[in-house]
């Protein structure tokens, strides 16, 4: 018997070493089999079809809500006129139909007004830029806005408030002006041309300004025929 419980434990019987005691799922670590394979860690072996990492996928945007959304985009810069917001969508590829279904929307409740707009724009850019009307016009125009809306807004503006506009321009520039007095007329004069006065305004202005600056100034004005000049410059 002792040589049997000998052979048992030397190397002439070497018994099969015993199984590993299966560990649960809590003891296993990520990336090994438990049990038949059909899981690894804690990912199911086939994992559910959807979008990477187990998001759910965001519906896709219908034409309308893309729509509304470069709109509003558009919107939170500064006002825009219907003709600038339908130019925004079709260059998005939005369609005819859609741009004139969410504009025609925009109009009802008042989120796009062109005769608002053109009258906002009209003092904004008179005030802060000095414009005259013919410029101003050009502005509008190029947004889109209607002729007749336009010129509504415009009408808010008149000779009186424009003139004193111009002269307001002029005595600005002419404190820091150098150069003869021809050079500087002329200077001035294109400067209120370039803001869209007519040049009778402009070159009645701007010689009245001279009259007002020194003798010099003055003496040169008082050549200055400004019916002839404004005559010669009108197309």
């Amino acid at each position: 018997m002792a040589g049997r419980r000998g052979a048992r434990s030397g190397r002439g019987w070497d018994a099969a070493p015993p199984r590993a005691a299966r560990r649960t799922s809590d003891e296993q670590p990520p990336g090994e089999s438990v049990g038949d394979g059909t899981e690894r860690g804690n990912v199911p072996h086939r994992r559910r079809r959807g979008s990477p990492g187990g998001i759910p996928a965001t519906p896709q945007q219908s034409e309308p809500e893309r729509a509304r959304e470069i709109c509003l985009r558009q919107l939170a810069g500064r006002p825009r006129t219907r003709a600038e917001l339908a130019k925004a969508l079709a260059a998005k590829g939005i369609s005819a139909e859609v741009i004139a279904e969410v504009l025609d929307r925009y109009d009802e409740v008042g989120i796009i007004d062109d005769a608002a707009f053109a009258r906002a724009w009209v003092s904004s850019r008179h005030q802060g830029r000095g414009l005259a009307r013919r410029a101003l016009a050009n502005e509008l125009r190029q947004r889109g806005v209607d002729a007749e809306v336009a010129g509504e807004a415009l009408e808010t503006l008149d000779d009186d408030e424009e003139a004193a506009t111009a002269r307001v321009l002029v005595d600005r520039k002419l404190r820091t002006a150098t150069g003869t007095p021809e050079a500087v007329f002329r200077r001035l004069v294109g400067m209120l041309a370039r803001k869209g006065y007519p040049a009778g305004v402009a070159i009645r202005t701007v010689k009245d300004a001279l009259a007002a600056r020194d003798a010099e100034a003055a003496e040169f004005a008082d050549q200055i025929d400004a019916d002839a000049l404004a005559d010669e410059a009108s197309p």
